[in-house]
């Protein structure tokens, strides 16, 4: 949870701040059952509460999406932080790339949903993909000033990229290896 969600969760009645969390606890079950498309209607019902209740607090899907998805991203922010040490710049990110689409094969339709938010400011998912934009780029700024990737790689490319790879293996759910393979595939074409 953000500071400011926390501060708001914490400046919520008691009754509004269970519902909150009864709301997060179940988008979290129904996305990870059926994807991030799931019925709002049954995240609603499944929390208790009614469909203008989940409004109120998520204004859209893809507002409940972040919200849902904020820890996953706090952990891959970490990471990469704690990648900036690591002795071979190229092979910091490769890893954190790995552990982005990793993240995003983890809900059926959150790569989708990543990849149209990356093109809009005003969504609430641009909170989750700005600060990993910038996350990646030290890490990318990094492996560019060793050389060990072509200057004219942006981070957004980056990002679109793993997406991209994260849709393809979801939707190849019967080659377990592809995901590997196809960024294997796009390092090659990026490094020096």
């Amino acid at each position: 949870m953000t500071t400011a969600e926390h501060d708001r969760s914490r400046r919520m009645r008691a009754d509004a701040r269970r519902n909150y969390e009864r709301l997060l606890a179940q988008a979290r079950i129904a996305f990870a059952e059926h994807g991030t498309g799931a019925s709002l209607e049954e995240v609603a019902r499944g929390a208790g509460v009614g469909i203008g209740t989940l409004y109120r607090h998520f204004p859209n899907r893809h507002a409940l999406m972040s919200a849902v998805f904020e820890e996953a991203v706090n952990e891959l922010l970490a990471r990469s932080r704690a990648l900036l040490d690591a002795p071979q710049p190229c092979t910091a990110l490769v890893t954190w790339l790995r552990e982005i689409i990793t993240h995003a094969s983890e809900y059926r339709g959150l790569s989708r949903a990543l990849m149209s938010a990356s093109q809009d400011a005003s969504s609430a998912l641009a909170r989750c993909s700005d600060p990993m934009r910038e996350a990646g780029q030290a890490l990318l700024s990094r492996a560019q000033r060793v050389g060990a990737v072509r200057q004219d790689v942006s981070m957004a490319d980056l990002l679109q990229l793993t997406n991209a790879i994260a849709l393809a293996a979801e939707e190849t759910p019967s080659d377990p290896a592809l995901a590997d393979r196809l960024l294997r595939l796009t390092l090659r074409g990026i490094a020096c």
